[in-house]
């Protein structure tokens, strides 16, 4: 039992930690839970991440939200998922009530904008990281339909301004043909 307690302590701080330390979204907290749980604690494997990454952002809500509840689910189950939602939700909970007490000293405060102007540059970095990363990890996996996919989503709500929600349907589409006919032709070998 004491090592159940320990390991919803970890997640819970672990989450708590990142959700307070992260600002720019989800985007910016799915490389750090990657880096948490993949790298440091090795209770996720890095295609698995991958997987709840793709699922996290494709579902509605918060990406960090919905990272947290699939994460935390893979991890404990569903005393894991409390434990992992409550972790991220309160850093943001609590600050943003601070911050409304002081909206209007905050929204004027010189110091404060130059701030947030620096934190964009940051954000903007981390996203560039999440797509090198997860970019590397699929063309390791020495398939062309991935990187067709991955530069067709890109110029398409790039380039031609597709709606995301349509991309992603397509996405989910073409990666579910893909996983039926890659596991029937498994089937036929064998």
């Amino acid at each position: 039992m004491g090592e159940k307690k320990q390991k919803h302590k970890k997640l819970f701080l672990s989450a708590f930690q990142l959700s307070a330390c992260t600002f720019g979204g989800g985007f910016v907290i799915i490389p750090l839970m990657r880096k948490k749980f993949v790298e440091e604690l090795h209770w996720i494997e890095e295609q698995e991440m991958m997987d709840l990454t793709a699922i996290a952002q494709s579902s509605p809500g918060a990406i960090a939200v919905n990272a947290s509840i699939l994460v935390g689910y893979h991890v404990a189950g569903i005393p894991g998922v409390l434990t992992m939602v409550l972790g991220t939700v309160l850093p943001p909970l609590i600050i943003i009530s601070v911050i409304s007490f002081f909206y209007t000293a905050f929204r004027d405060n010189v110091i404060v904008n130059m701030a947030m102007t620096g934190m964009l540059a940051g954000v903007a970095a981390v996203i560039c990281d999440v797509v090198i990363t997860m970019g590397k990890s699929i063309v390791k996996q020495r398939r062309i339909l991935p990187v067709i996919v991955l530069l067709a989503s890109f110029a398409a709500v790039r380039f031609f301004g597709v709606n995301i929600i349509i991309v992603i349907l397509v996405c989910g589409i073409i990666g579910a043909v893909d996983t039926l006919c890659r596991q029937r032709a498994g089937k036929e070998q064998s």
